[in-house]
């Protein structure tokens, strides 16, 4: 576990990694593509290098730590992927209730099995379904189009949780999240972000600006990560080597080459000049907003 560059959090620990495709944002899956880079180093297979493994020689990482941070808990994989299995998923979660100083932030795919595992905590214990067995613990799901924001976000809402977030990353298409917002037993937190690395597809402008919005109206905390490897063109871009391509409505339309902006003055222009040079403003501001923490001290006792 390391310092992370992920915006929204201070740390990652991985006591699982690897994965399987599941959805669209899988397509371009970054902890796949760094996985392949480490293949037959750092405990990573040489021939299946995102193999699904649970790791007991990390299972300690989260002690290290006296003063409290916010942890992404399998930012290389899925805690809750159906290879996991369940005696090593309580065995995470007995060092997230030790380690009551830090903020765990458990993002899924597969709410369903979170839902499973959390209902199955509840009925040992003998506690109704209605109380929250792990108070330092935010749980999220990834909703990168509406289909999956439809499929999975009121699955997440079933599960009782600190914190309740989703995360519209890599954001593929608009998503109205209305419904969930601004209301008792809904989404505490929206994090949005554009897709990063080879063959990133672009985020619309409008698409983030909505999302922004309906959080705004219902007083949900949003946090935009960043545009990823595409943004809105302009006139300051530089033309040689740079790719360009246009939405038309929601519909993203590629000119690979050096085609100037200008070429479809009626619609969206985009250009892929990289996630540094892209950046994360957002209407001449950076969006950081979350939710406050809840039962979790600042330092061991």
């Amino acid at each position: 576990m390391g310092t992370s560059k992920i915006e929204w959090t201070e740390a990652t620990w991985n006591p699982v990694t690897g994965c399987t495709p599941i959805s669209e944002g899988c397509e371009h899956c970054y902890a796949k593509r760094m996985a392949t880079r480490l293949r037959g180093r750092c405990g990573y297979p040489a021939g299946a290098p995102f193999l699904v493994k649970v790791r007991p020689d990390r299972y300690n990482e989260p002690f290290g730590w006296r003063k409290s941070k916010k942890i992404f808990v399998c930012s290389m994989g899925d805690l809750f992927h159906e290879y996991v299995p369940f005696p090593w998923i309580n065995e995470v979660f007995s060092v997230i209730q030790r380690c009551a100083h830090h903020r765990f932030m458990v993002l899924t795919k597969r709410p369903e099995r979170m839902r499973n595992y959390i209902s199955k905590v509840l009925q040992v214990r003998g506690w109704p379904e209605s109380d929250i067995p792990f108070p330092n613990v935010w749980m999220g799901i990834t909703a990168e189009t509406q289909r999956r924001a439809d499929e999975r976000i009121p699955v997440l809402l079933e599960i009782p949780a600190a914190r309740r977030f989703v995360s519209v990353e890599p954001m593929l298409g608009p998503v109205d999240l209305s419904q969930w917002l601004g209301r008792s037993g809904g989404l505490d937190w929206v994090i949005c972000g554009g897709e990063t690395g080879p063959g990133a597809r672009p985020v619309h402008p409008d698409w983030v600006r909505s999302l922004r919005d309906q959080c705004q109206i219902a007083g949900v905390p949003f946090f935009f990560k960043s545009w990823g490897e595409w943004r809105e063109a302009n006139m300051d871009l530089p033309v040689r080597g740079t790719k360009f391509g246009c939405f038309m409505g929601d519909t993203f339309v590629p000119d690979y080459g050096n085609i100037f902006p200008q070429r479809y003055p009626e619609h969206i222009n985009m250009a892929r000049i990289g996630k540094s040079n892209a950046g994360r403003i957002l209407d001449g501001r950076t969006w950081d907003e979350e939710p406050e923490d809840v039962n979790v001290s600042k330092e061991v006792r």
